[in-house]
């Protein structure tokens, strides 16, 4: 699996603490910043992270900022990209099993330290129910083209 990972300054060392644990996991990333804790503005990582799951570039998306909103909710703009903030989990393993969501969001500083590696490893533990909930995606799917109208 490959991955589009990136942060903004407030996520940015937990993102930094994150690239062994995704090492061990056997998924390979692509860091696509930010390099520092200086002040960026978060919709401009969230945007290339989703335009490379979105593009198919990458299986999946790694956000963290300092809640995780404001990446999801501009992961969430581009067509195709499902991003759900985990803060748990097992709130990281229903976003997987029944939303096929395609983007992980982690708040570096709404989440404690010791929780977000056991996310990160719920999350790429996890595959796609399908059944019944492909259907409910069917209709994410009619809700987001309705959108482009």
């Amino acid at each position: 699996m490959k991955i589009a990972l990136a942060s903004d300054h407030a996520g940015y060392t937990e993102k930094e603490r994150l690239k062994p644990v995704l090492s061990a996991l056997g998924v390979d990333f692509d860091d696509l910043g930010t390099i520092s804790e200086e002040s960026v503005d978060y919709p401009d990582y969230a945007s290339k992270v989703a335009q490379q799951v979105a593009q198919g570039r990458v299986d999946q998306g790694l956000l963290v900022c300092g809640s995780g909103n404001g990446m999801a909710i501009t992961a969430n703009k581009v067509p195709g990209v499902r991003a759900a903030v985990a803060w748990s989990e097992e709130t990281a393993r229903l976003a997987r099993l029944h939303n096929d969501a395609n983007v992980l969001a982690i708040g570096a500083r709404t989440t404690p330290q010791a929780e977000i590696p056991k996310i990160v490893r719920a999350w790429f533990g996890t595959a796609f129910e399908g059944g019944r909930h492909a259907a409910r995606l069917e209709k994410i799917g009619e809700v987001e083209r309705s959108g482009r109208q």
